[in-house]
């Protein structure tokens, strides 16, 4: 495992691109609304993101494995889809629909990654538990992302919060981030105390906690890209973007 840790200067372009990203995403969020598209959601990322002089992370790019890039900017994953949702024009946000926009940004060579799930009007209240305990799960995945612990302790702190509540995907994880849009180390949302890669201060990871309502399992879609729940039940994923410290976190992606 080739951990990556960033230099002084590193850290601070990945701290102007972590703004950036928080301040497109922040933006884009607000445009959900009943009636919206998906691709015009993506198409409006598209937009902030080279009026900043920036480029998009995901748009054309070709994980390990995958023998298509990915046709778009923006991740849209509606309701039961967990993550990878392709935007398109022939879908239609309703009121009550969950969705989650994960976004990367490459700001001077350096990427940063960040993602939240939001509702579409007044939503149910079982889909509203479900984005505040995910987005809860990240903030407590964070506070143990802290030099001297471990990748374990970020998952057993996350794992341990959810308590069966909720399935947690075990597939899909965070990861290190910076140089590239997926570095080591890989970071699950389950775990064991001072298991895995240590944690070392000028290493910076995704940390993206994914829950379903229903059961853990998951499916991948024909598109090659697009994940939902195995039962149909809605999924949630928040993400930020964390540099390790001696001390506190630092979330990059506010």
């Amino acid at each position: 495992m080739a951990v990556i840790i960033k230099t002084a200067e590193e850290i601070k372009t990945l701290r102007e691109g972590g703004k950036r990203l928080a301040t497109i995403l922040a933006k884009v969020a607000k445009r959900v609304a009943p009636g919206v598209t998906t691709h015009e959601l993506d198409e409006y990322a598209y937009t902030l993101i080279k009026e900043m002089g920036d480029e998009p992370a995901f748009l054309n790019y070709k994980p390990h494995g995958h023998h298509i890039a990915f046709p778009a900017s923006l991740c849209v994953s509606v309701n039961n889809e967990i993550v990878h949702g392709i935007p398109s024009k022939r879908k239609t946000l309703k009121e009550g629909d969950i969705i989650s926009l994960d976004l990367g940004l490459k700001h001077k060579g350096l990427f940063t990654d960040h993602a939240v799930t939001v509702p579409v009007g007044k939503i149910s209240k079982a889909s509203e538990q479900l984005l505040r305990a995910t987005k809860e799960a990240l903030v407590v995945g964070i506070e143990s992302a802290r030099g001297g612990n471990t990748v374990g302790d970020i998952g057993y702190a996350i794992e341990k919060f959810v308590a069966r509540r909720y399935g947690i995907v075990r597939e899909l994880s965070g990861h290190g981030v910076g140089k590239k849009i997926h570095e080591d180390p890989y970071i699950p949302n389950y775990g064991k105390k001072g298991k895995g890669q240590k944690l070392i201060p000028g290493m910076v990871v995704a940390i993206e906690p994914m829950l379903n309502i229903g059961s853990a399992g998951i499916i991948s879609l024909s598109d090659g890209y697009t994940i939902k729940t195995i039962d149909g039940s809605h999924s949630a994923h928040f993400e930020h973007t964390v540099l390790i410290t001696e001390g506190e976190p630092e979330i990059l992606t506010k």
